[in-house]
């Protein structure tokens, strides 16, 4: 397809900070052919098409970083190399949320709460997470968030290894929604000086927009990182098996580094987690 043949692994590794704009033109695309098409689904459609546009490039890393659990020996060079794909699928995710962040302000409010952010707008107003000062509470919050996590991970994880590149959907998903929260944030503070003009209020418009990101970006970055860990763990086992890789001694080896993998990714859930319970609410 078109969208395929624009970027591919070893490009992204070369360029990642392409790996951005492409998130938002994948996202863009599947918002405009969302609300022309399937307006009345398209809070739905909108991920599964950003979904389609991303698995090519996806299901081609993830059997590159397989090959290099056969050709490498050691797991700190092995780990460097995934470090590079995770940088680059981090940027796609980014571009991704920025773009359905930028979308959701801009577009009319009927749009976006009606049909195309329908769905995540619910599932947002589902999430209450409010901040606190007890000590006990606070220790309540953070096991509530971190098992919550780790069973999106598991989800990454299951989808992963019975799709091959199903963890993208997930991750997908995820940015839909904090693309969603940071969108409302902005356009809620915006609304507020929308009335004032100058100098002073331009500053207050670049604060605003800081604000939102920040926010959510702090602990949003080790959680979704994890996701993707989670996520080329479970897609080297299910490639591993699918190219018969399991018949050989090197599928030991695969199996060591995608136990690395996830619990990397554990423990950077556990991070995020601290990040969300302890430092969000005090700068925020």
């Amino acid at each position: 397809m078109v969208l395929e043949s624009l970027i591919n692994p070893l490009k992204a590794e070369k360029k990642p900070w392409e790996m951005f704009f492409f998130g938002i033109l994948y996202s863009s695309v599947a918002v405009l052919l969302s609300l022309w098409i399937f307006e009345k689904h398209a809070s739905l459609i909108v991920v599964f098409l950003t979904v389609m546009a991303c698995i090519p490039l996806v299901y081609s890393t993830i059997k590159s970083e397989e090959k290099k659990d056969l050709v490498l020996d050691k797991e700190k060079t092995i780990l460097k190399e995934h470090s590079k794909v995770l940088y680059f699928l981090m940027l796609l995710f980014l571009g991704i949320t920025v773009s359905i962040a930028l979308w959701y302000i801009f577009l009319p409010t009927g749009t976006t709460h009606s049909n195309l952010f329908s769905i995540q707008q619910q599932t947002i107003a589902g999430i209450n997470t409010g901040a606190t000062t007890n000590a006990i509470q606070q220790v309540q919050l953070f096991t509530k968030i971190f098992f919550n996590n780790m069973k999106v991970l598991t989800f990454c994880l299951l989808f992963a290894f019975i799709y091959g590149v199903g963890a993208i959907f997930i991750i997908t998903w995820n940015a839909s929604v904090i693309g969603v929260a940071i969108g409302n944030v902005i356009r809620s503070n915006l609304g507020q000086i929308s009335g004032s003009v100058g100098l002073a209020k331009l500053g207050s418009y670049f604060n605003i927009t800081s604000y939102g990101l920040l926010r959510y970006f702090i602990h949003g970055i080790p959680e979704i990182a994890a996701y993707f860990i989670g996520g080329l763990a479970g897609g080297i086992i299910s490639i591993a098996i699918i190219r018969h890789d399991f018949r050989t001694r090197k599928f030991e080896h695969i199996i060591l580094d995608s136990t690395d993998l996830i619990i990397i990714s554990v423990l950077f859930l556990l991070i995020a987690a601290l990040i969300e319970v302890y430092i969000t609410p005090v700068l925020f």
